[in-house]
């Protein structure tokens, strides 16, 4: 039979009463007693009803995450994470999937609001106001997006692109295009001003492209109208569509880094599985899920007059895909 709160009252010689607030609200018994209560429950391998548990506290137990496209490897890694970290804070992880439709962002959090205790926004597409409109409806932690007054973890794609570009100027490359993810991504804007600054510090002849879905599909439309545009270096917004890239290169018979190199964004494990092996950015994605959970739960217990947002840092890979260009 599983074990109640009445078993560990009687193990550990206190009331009902005493055991929920030793669990529940630690601060109102006395050290000594909530010492004997947990012992109890360790022994007896109690584990606290969630559901019982939140008409005591008033709080779920779970948290939520609304991703854009659960198919991108990006955000299954930063929902590992996130899982993980929840987990050891004795939280369960409710998940959904936009599908890329920031209609339905707003109404995926509405709908986990009345069965979570806060939620985690991942590269939203929503505009700044409706953002605060669903900060309004439940706690919300932001992860790659920033908002004054919305904690968030964030990662530098800004540095990332940037690095890139440096990269690619390093080798000789003067003329690069680029291949813009949504138009409403807050990451590609951030990508794009890494880009500009570097653009501007060089003098590289960039030809701006897109915006293009952030998909393998996205890819292989981008890259005919890349060759078309004579460059010698193409920048995906990120690994999935580079990968089109590569596909549609190799179908025309174009060499890669021979003829044009490429690179990509987020250093996903296929970067390194295609040959050649890709050019990339690496994305702390496992830090940034990691980060986003801690801050929605001191986001939970806190006065909500200090909103952090924490940027990690990005790396550029230099692998196979890149190399001078003809002469």
């Amino acid at each position: 039979m599983a074990v109640t709160i009445r078993d560990v009252a009687r193990r550990a010689h206190v009331s009902v009463a005493t055991v929920s607030r030793a669990l529940t609200s630690p601060e109102l018994v006395r050290p000594e007693t909530r010492t004997r209560v947990l012992a109890a429950a360790t022994e007896l391998g109690y584990q606290p009803n969630r559901a019982a548990r939140g008409l005591i506290t008033g709080k779920t137990g779970n948290i939520g995450i609304v991703v854009p496209d659960l198919d991108n490897p990006f955000f299954t890694g930063v929902l590992k994470a996130v899982q993980a970290r929840a987990m050891q804070a004795d939280y369960a992880v409710f998940v959904a999937d936009s599908d890329e439709d920031p209609v339905a962002e707003a109404k995926l959090v509405h709908a986990m609001a009345k069965q979570v205790d806060g939620v985690v926004l991942c590269a939203p597409g929503l505009e700044d106001s409706q953002v605060r409109e669903v900060a309004g409806v439940t706690s919300l932690v932001l992860l790659n997006r920033r908002l004054p007054g919305v904690p968030a973890a964030l990662m530098d794609s800004a540095g990332g692109m940037h690095a890139v570009i440096d990269h690619l100027v390093a080798l000789g490359h003067r003329r690069i295009a680029y291949l813009n993810g949504p138009r409403t991504s807050w990451s590609n804007q951030e990508r794009r001003r890494g880009l500009m600054t570097a653009v501007a510090k060089h003098g590289v002849d960039l030809v701006d492209l897109g915006p293009f879905a952030p998909r393998f599909e996205g890819g292989l439309q981008a890259a005919d109208l890349a060759l078309a545009a004579a460059t010698t270096a193409i920048v995906a917004y990120n690994d999935i569509m580079a990968l089109g890239v590569l596909a549609r290169l190799r179908d025309r018979g174009v060499s890669v880094p021979g003829d044009v190199s490429v690179t990509g964004f987020d250093d996903l494990t296929y970067a390194s599985l295609c040959s050649p092996a890709l050019t990339t950015v690496a994305m702390p994605v496992a830090q940034a899920g990691r980060t986003a959970v801690n801050l929605l739960l001191d986001w939970l217990d806190s006065d909500h007059t200090d909103a952090p947002q924490i940027m990690a840092e990005t790396q550029l890979i230099v692998r196979g895909t890149t190399t001078p260009p003809k002469r």
